[in-house]
């Protein structure tokens, strides 16, 4: 399997000729410890898990200064489990998850708000009607500081649908952010994944989030 830093770099050189000020979100799932630390010392700096136990796995073992993301969906009854070892989280999309980080937080946690801008039936998230109005409900909890949006385009090969829908979010991201709400900034946007991250930078995205394109897998790790 590739070293992960010869990747990167062409990722971080790709990107940069797109648009500054995008950050690259390694997510490290399906990799072991020893290949997530690889992609650290690559120059990586922030690392995404979407399953509460490879998160705290790789916590225990990983002892450096990265900034930790949960993309995943994340049930409420984890959130004791997570919600300390990490800085941000991806997939705040109901008033329970919220309760539950304001009661087990002890900091503020950054969090993106997660919007179905696709409409799919079968992802989680706000519709985008509704994504205001949950933000403004969010004011009370000194624990939750909303920086931004996230969604996840539609599985689908038509380019035009997946560039539409990161259009949406960049646009209503925009739209909150005019709000000036003290609690949800709301200045960045979280799109894009292996397959198109290169449309959601340009669409505005400031989190893109690459796993298999970046550190690969972990049946390749064991070739």
């Amino acid at each position: 399997m590739e070293p992960v830093k010869p990747i990167f770099d062409r990722l971080t050189e790709e990107l940069s000729n797109i648009r500054s000020g995008i950050n690259v979100v390694a997510v490290t799932k399906n990799v072991s410890t020893v290949r997530t630390q690889e992609a650290i010392d690559a120059g990586i700096v922030h690392i995404g898990e979407n399953r509460a136990e490879g998160l705290i796995e790789k916590r225990k073992q990983i002892n450096a200064e990265v900034t930790w993301h949960f993309i995943g969906s994340l049930q409420s009854r984890k959130v004791k489990d997570v919600i300390h070892l990490i800085d941000y989280l991806h997939s705040l999309d109901r008033k329970s998850l919220a309760k539950e980080i304001q009661k087990r937080a002890e900091t503020p946690v950054n969090c993106f708000v997660q919007v179905n801008i696709s409409g799919e039936e079968s992802k989680h998230g706000l519709t985008p009607e509704n994504t205001l109005e949950f933000i403004l409900s969010l004011a009370p909890y000194d624990k939750i500081r909303v920086v931004g949006l996230m969604t996840m385009a539609p599985h689908t090969n038509d380019t035009e649908n997946i560039r539409a829908t990161f259009a949406g979010l960049k646009k209503l991201q925009a739209e909150i952010a005019a709000e000036a709400l003290d609690h949800a900034p709301c200045t960045e946007c979280s799109m894009g994944m292996s397959n198109d991250y290169r449309i959601a930078a340009e669409e505005g995205a400031t989190f893109i989030r690459i796993g298999t394109a970046l550190v690969g897998s972990e049946s390749e790790a064991e070739k």
